[in-house]
């Protein structure tokens, strides 16, 4: 399901950077995504991705530079923001007394999703957690409960997705599943923003792959010639 687009530059971060106290988390970089494409930003952990990913969807304020969405300075406050970028964040933040169905709900609710329990029963399906939709998160897998916080994304209208490693906890058929899930968003002309740790999912779904090195970019460009010069392609 995706939101009405104002044109193709949707992510634009220029001289962005981060800093926490005296720690530079950030060097001042440059980032543009574009409808239809996927980005991926690979790097270890501590390497700032997921400080890049928390800029780019508004839940954090850059130390310099600026950050814009659809033209507009990015904020989580911003209505603009919260209605067209769906966010896939790295921890897990579910109601422990909702079902999964009800936590799919209470999107639809939140962003007045049009038939939405036709849709809800097909993200269902797609994720493959129909079989559990009436059970309440503590009785999920790990894998199970990365699918629920995928289709809360996909349930609700959306221009830019953010992920951050998505592939964690997912079995390698669900990893598959996955790489499918991101190459329908672009072709939907949904500008997508993923981190990972995995060489294979950003090959196959990514049209520029960033790599991050102690908040610094290492190299960037199509992801076989970046994977390669890391030494980290399949």
């Amino acid at each position: 399901m995706k939101a009405s687009t104002g044109g193709s530059a949707l992510l634009r971060l220029r001289k962005v950077s981060r800093t926490y106290g005296k720690r530079q988390a950030l060097h001042p970089m440059d980032l543009d995504v574009t409808a239809g494409t996927c980005t991926a930003l690979f790097g270890h952990n501590g390497s700032g991705k997921s400080t890049l990913l928390r800029i780019a969807s508004g839940r954090d304020t850059p130390s310099g530079g600026q950050a814009l969405f659809a033209g507009r300075q990015i904020s989580e406050d911003d209505p603009e923001v919260r209605a067209r970028v769906a966010v896939v964040g790295d921890t897990v933040a579910c109601y422990p007394d909702l079902t999964v169905r009800e936590h799919l709900e209470l999107v639809t609710v939140a962003h007045a999703v049009d038939d939405a329990a036709g849709w809800i029963d097909q993200v269902l399906a797609d994720r493959r957690l129909s079989d559990h939709a009436d059970a309440l998160p503590g009785a999920l897998s790990s894998g199970q409960m990365q699918s629920l916080l995928l289709a809360a994304a996909l349930v609700r209208p959306r221009d830019l997705l953010v992920l951050d490693e998505p592939e964690q906890r997912l079995d390698p058929d669900a990893r598959q599943r996955l790489a499918a899930l991101l190459v329908a968003e672009k072709e939907s002309g949904v500008a997508v923003l993923l981190a990972t740790h995995q060489a294979e999912l950003a090959e196959a779904v990514a049209d520029h792959l960033v790599a991050l090195e102690d908040g610094r970019v290492a190299a960037q460009g199509p992801p076989a010639d970046v994977l390669r010069q890391l030494g980290a392609g399949a």
